[in-house]
């Protein structure tokens, strides 16, 4: 007896720890087709630009779409309110399941959108329609799938396990500008600028319906259960996932802005936008553009699960230093050396070494915000500080760039993304560390105020 009870003990863990992997999985993949639907935007935006706005230049054309990007990101806020409180109140994986009914409804309304040639200004109204919805998803999808993700990792292991939010978040950016790749080897650009660019938002809207399906067998969160039944608060307080609740938590909240601008400010720089960039600046061709994109994002994705397992090591706050230190660095070489070359290789490897520091970031983001709450306001917390500040610095970064190359002075961008991440350096650099190995509930770094 005793000694299949000692079996049993060493059964335990490897089946918890099945279970574990089980609903990552479950989560990551549900998590890669939001993201392949927002960037799919972003990556066929250069085909259908001409087809939802009146004719002109490029830069112009560009501009719109860019606009229509930063709309969506206006929504992200008001996504990670209201969907971070249905979570906090209603379950992490309710809320993931209705993140990815929004996200498909947007995508399949841009595929079905005729063009400003046909029924005229409807054309950019659906689009932006669209948008707001996948906005509104996304701005959910971040907060919830972060704090799922960090409450049902292993103790010890939530810089790993978590790194895989950005592991399928880069995933779906890499799936989108993979099927541009094929798209463009098998139809003309005329076609492509056509209806070829449509077949991407189709298998956007397709693949949430297999996302559903995977997120029924999803578990809930333990964290959120235990919540749940014995009552994080006070009956005579605040409220679980309440604004009121979460402006408690002043310090946390302004910690989240400060660590996000900079670094979502780079991410977005070095990923949805240097594409256009080295189109629009340098003179590569499309098609030689999206293969950079493609293999520059794919060695950013390995770099994911690395930089989060150091993090479990080393903590951290040291990856955070270190991304701020390097990315002020960096930004204004690389984007100088970049516009003056159309060189596959080396435009490759420019862009390839800022996603490398940019990873010391990524990997570790949302570990960090879900470590700064306790469980009653999570994904709340997470969620709402977070999506305004990658609405603001995130949204826009296209368009300021487009809007900075539009009135003669390109560079006057690169020093802006140069600021914003040392502000988010000095905020590194006084923040508390927030991992120290334990579960995530009795790990929480701060107290309120």
């Amino acid at each position: 007896m005793a000694t299949q009870t000692t079996a049993e003990r060493a059964r335990k863990p490897r089946r918890d720890e099945r279970r574990v992997v089980s609903n990552i999985v479950r989560g990551s993949i549900g998590n890669l087709i939001e993201w392949y639907d927002w960037y799919a935007y972003t990556a066929f935006s250069v085909y259908f630009a001409s087809v939802f706005f009146p004719s002109g230049d490029q830069t112009a054309q560009l501009l719109n779409t860019a606009a229509v990007f930063a709309v969506g990101f206006l929504m992200r806020p008001i996504g990670g309110w209201i969907l971070g409180r249905y979570a906090d109140r209603r379950g992490r994986r309710a809320a993931l399941t209705l993140s990815v009914t929004l996200m498909a409804a947007g995508s399949l309304i841009v595929a079905l959108t005729p063009s400003y040639g046909s029924i005229g200004v409807a054309a950019p109204v659906l689009l932006v329609t669209a948008r707001l919805l996948q906005g509104l998803s996304v701005g959910g999808e971040y907060s919830t799938s972060a704090t799922y993700m960090s409450e049902v990792a292993s103790p010890g292991r939530r810089g790993y396990y978590s790194s895989f939010q950005y592991v399928t978040l880069i995933a779906g950016q890499l799936t989108a500008l993979g099927l541009q790749i094929v798209l463009q080897q098998v139809l003309s650009p005329a076609q492509m600028e056509s209806w070829g660019w449509r077949i991407a938002f189709v298998v956007g809207a397709a693949g949430a319906v297999v996302v559903l399906w995977l997120r029924r067998g999803m578990d809930e969160s333990e964290s959120f259960e235990r919540a749940a039944s014995e009552g994080e608060e006070e009956k005579s307080g605040p409220a679980r996932g309440s604004l009121r609740l979460l402006l408690s938590y002043p310090r946390q909240c302004l910690v989240v802005v400060g660590l996000t601008m900079g670094g979502t400010l780079f991410f977005y720089t070095y990923t949805t936008y240097l594409q256009k960039f080295m189109v629009n600046t340098s003179g590569i061709a499309k098609p030689t553009a999206a293969w950079i994109n493609f293999f520059a994002l794919l060695v950013f994705v390995v770099l994911q699960p690395v930089m989060g397992l150091l993090s479990d090591r080393v903590g951290r706050r040291p990856l955070l230093i270190a991304f701020g230190v390097l990315g002020t660095v960096v930004v204004v070489p690389s984007l100088t050396l970049l516009s003056h070359t159309s060189d596959p290789v080396y435009a490759f490897l420019l862009m390839v070494g800022p996603l490398a520091v940019s990873s010391l970031y990524t990997s570790i983001s949302a570990v960090v915000k879900a470590e700064l709450f306790p469980t009653s306001i999570r994904a709340l917390g997470v969620g709402l500080p977070y999506a305004l500040t990658v609405a603001v610095f995130g949204g826009t970064a296209e368009y300021v760039a487009l809007w900075f190359k539009n009135a003669g002075h390109e560079n006057w961008y690169f020093y802006y993304v140069t600021a914003c991440v040392l502000i988010s350096l000095l905020v590194y650099i006084r923040m508390r560390e927030t991992s120290d190995g334990s579960p995530l509930d009795e790990g929480v770094s701060g107290s309120r105020g």
